[in-house]
């Protein structure tokens, strides 16, 4: 008697740590196209906490403690930077829920729900741009949680000040074993699944916020309350030098939060209603960022008293407190803080982007540890210094951000208007609804290249300008995220109105997810026949006769 294999072809890991089946594999799926980890969701499962606290581990860390500190040094009134907060922090927000919804009304991740928009391979286009920022900042996260470590090891381990006089491909060797000990600690955090993480973050954010807390306390109590002050430059703009000031911080704030706004998908995909989602957003964002902001500010300005200089990193405030539990305490807490945001913004993301390029081949799990052993291999302690590098590569990748984002609003709200065939989304027949022109949506592939060619150019042009010596207008590099965003998202429409491609399926419903109800279930209950080139599929509302055209 033979037995049966107790996975097919499809099955090839569980559906990101979910039980086995979490995916809703259905056995018309192209395995080219689907796995259990990009197949809509059975069940949708996270509460509106489980969404905050996402967003906490996205804001607690030391890049989010530096930015929001730097704010309060721009030399703006008080007042004027908390205007720049929350506006900010509103229009990430309102973007967040933007990009959510698509991705939970269908239980898909942000690749997935692509190629609604760019085609069903012409989805690897914001996949691949996506993934390759994620590998970078997942290895400079990696790394800055590694310097927190080294605090720890130099502190409780005497000897290991040796391993810093031995040094290989530009790190000591403590450096590269304490990148090997979080190296190792994220990759089994990130292999035991999406479920772990969930506990892991709801867990972290909170923790960070105590440990905080704590810290902002003492340095209070060693400063006096007098001394404190929320403003931390030294010198005052005029109001009308402050606006244009104000701008930029709310700009920076925006772009702090591009990249994990647009892959929020991923995650908003299991949140058990879109309210749900939104809920959790407003708690994670204009709520939690302001007090988070409130507390860094309270925290540096208590440094300059305490220890006679401002200090904006938090890593060296707590090794200036120089007592073994605070450094012990600290160091534990921004690992885990750093550790935190890298999962949810940099782990995760490529772990999704690079199963759809290949998903027979290429799990979640795959595709996260193509991010994780990708960026080691980029050394991100021998450019992470050196901004020119910074700027000139990964600006380069950062800048498409914005067109990316524009397309896909314009994309799933005005052109598709909300109603997916979700089914479709995981056929690769010529005539599904989906394959446009040998898989890419053309309309989707031109928006890129024109939104994408200027927005490049004003993120990285005027700092060369100025490097050179010629002129300097590099403000306007600062706004090259809005730049994009709204260049993608005219450029889009303008050519769908020219050439309409994306169908709305205007009058159907049988496995339509239209925006009202929530989830995947709705619109995969049911078990309808494969599309086959014996039935065509053609966009309602558009003007071709051939879906290949």
């Amino acid at each position: 008697m033979t037995s049966t294999p107790l996975t097919g072809p499809h099955d090839l890991v569980e559906a990101a740590g979910h039980p086995h089946g979490g995916g809703n594999m259905k056995p018309h799926y192209d395995e080219r196209l689907a796995n259990e980890d990009l197949a809509p969701l059975r069940k949708q499962k996270w509460s509106s906490y489980n969404i905050f606290a996402f967003w906490m581990s996205d804001v607690h860390s030391v890049g989010g403690y530096v930015t929001a500190g730097s704010l309060f040094a721009l030399g703006l009134q008080s007042w004027q930077v908390l205007v720049a907060l929350i506006a900010g922090i509103v229009i990430v927000q309102v973007f967040a829920n933007l990009v959510a919804k698509p991705s939970q009304k269908t239980g898909v991740p942000y690749p997935v729900i692509n190629r609604v928009v760019f085609g069903i391979r012409g989805a690897n286009i914001p996949a691949i741009i996506r993934g390759l920022i994620a590998i970078a900042w997942y290895g400079v996260q990696t790394f800055l949680a590694a310097e927190s470590l080294n605090i720890v090891f130099l502190k409780f381990v005497p000897g290991s000040a040796a391993l810093l006089d031995v040094s290989f491909a530009g790190l000591s060797a403590l450096g590269w074993i304490s990148y090997a000990i979080l190296w190792t600690a994220q990759f089994l955090l990130f292999w035991n699944g999406m479920e772990v993480i969930r506990r892991f973050i709801d867990w972290a954010g909170p923790a960070v916020y105590l440990v905080m807390i704590v810290l902002a306390v003492y340095l209070v109590s060693q400063a006096g309350i007098e001394n404190i002050s929320f403003t931390l430059s030294t010198t005052q703009l005029d109001f009308w030098a402050s606006i244009p000031v104000m701008f930029a911080a709310i700009a920076l704030v925006v772009a702090y939060f591009s990249g994990p706004m647009l892959n929020f998908g991923d995650f908003a995909r299991y949140g058990k209603s879109f309210a749900a989602v939104k809920k959790g957003n407003f708690w994670g964002l204009p709520i939690n960022f302001l007090f988070f902001s409130l507390l860094t500010v309270i925290t540096a300005s208590a440094t300059v008293p305490v220890f006679g200089e401002l200090l904006t990193d938090p890593i060296a405030t707590v090794e200036r407190i120089d007592t073994p539990f605070a450094i012990l305490l600290g160091g534990l807490t921004f690992v885990t803080a750093t550790v935190g945001i890298n999962i949810v913004a940099n782990f995760i993301s490529p772990a999704f982007d690079f199963s759809n390029v290949a998903p027979k081949k290429i799990s979640w799990r795959a595709g996260g540890m193509i991010a994780a052993v990708g960026s080691t291999f980029l050394m991100p302690w021998n450019w992470y210094s050196n901004s020119d590098a910074i700027h000139y590569s990964l600006g380069v990748l950062g800048a498409l951000i914005g067109p990316l984002f524009g397309i896909l609003i314009a994309g799933y709200y005005f052109a598709a208007r909300q109603r997916v065939n979700v089914d479709a989304m995981f056929t690769m027949d010529a005539a599904g609804p989906y394959w446009y022109r040998n898989g890419f949506n053309p309309n989707a592939v031109k928006a890129v290249i024109a939104a994408g060619v200027p927005t490049v150019a004003v993120a990285i042009f005027p700092k060369l300008f100025a490097d050179l010596g010629l002129f300097d207008v590099s403000a306007v590099s600062d706004y090259s995220w809005f730049i994009g965003c709204a260049l993608g998202l005219g450029l889009f429409l303008f050519f769908e109105r020219l050439d309409p491609r994306i169908p709305t399926f205007e009058g159907e419903t049988e496995g339509i997810s239209d925006g009202t109800v929530d989830g995947a279930a709705a619109t995969t209950a049911s078990e309808p026949p494969a599309i086959s080139a014996e039935v065509p599929v053609q966009a309602v509302g558009t003007t071709r006769t051939d879906a290949t055209a």
